[in-house]
């Protein structure tokens, strides 16, 4: 009886080390452009308003904008940024430019990178989205957090998608915020 529970446990533990060994190749060895929800960067200039620049995410329904000059990116403007710096202070947010609460200069990727730089940069540094741009700085596109979190729930559908249902872990039913 007690070797059956070992080879069953045995059992078990083999198959998690396979799982983990296939989530670990798909991050480690696919590029970022492999991921199956990016989307085209949404740009403003540094003269664009606040105002503007926070309809614009609202519109495209993206949590930050990438800000540039003759098509380079000089920086990035997110939801943190409003939180952070226009929130609760005194700022008239159609007279100010997003270039005075921009994050100039943010840490950047390219679409032939790892998702795991990607998973790094974002670990390490805090950050819930990395520009993407081209050899001469031209933004290409924007990877969230949320992408590779859909990219992880499409590699293990069963896994996270057909969860039994448990009160005490109640799927919310609505986005935050919404």
């Amino acid at each position: 009886m007690d070797e059956e529970i070992i080879l069953e446990e045995e059992l078990i533990a083999a198959e998690r080390a396979i799982e983990a060994a296939r989530l670990g190749a798909a991050i480690t060895k696919r590029p970022i452009r492999k991921l199956p929800n990016l989307r085209p960067p949404v740009c403003v200039s540094p003269s664009t308003s606040v105002r503007d620049a926070v309809t614009a995410m609202n519109d495209s329904r993206t949590g930050c904008v990438l800000v540039t000059d003759a098509d380079r990116l000089v920086g990035v403007f997110t939801e943190r940024d409003v939180l952070t710096k226009i929130v609760g202070k005194k700022i008239d947010i159609d007279a100010t430019q997003v270039a005075a609460v921009m994050t100039p200069d943010p840490e950047c990727l390219t679409l032939d990178d790892g998702i795991s730089y990607a998973l790094n940069m974002m670990s390490v540094g805090g950050f819930r989205h990395i520009p993407l741009v081209d050899n001469a700085q031209h933004p290409t596109g924007v990877v969230a957090m949320r992408d590779i979190v859909d990219y992880i729930v499409d590699l293990f559908p069963e896994e996270v998608l057909n969860l039994p249902p448990s009160p005490a872990h109640g799927i919310a039913r609505e986005r935050e915020g919404a």
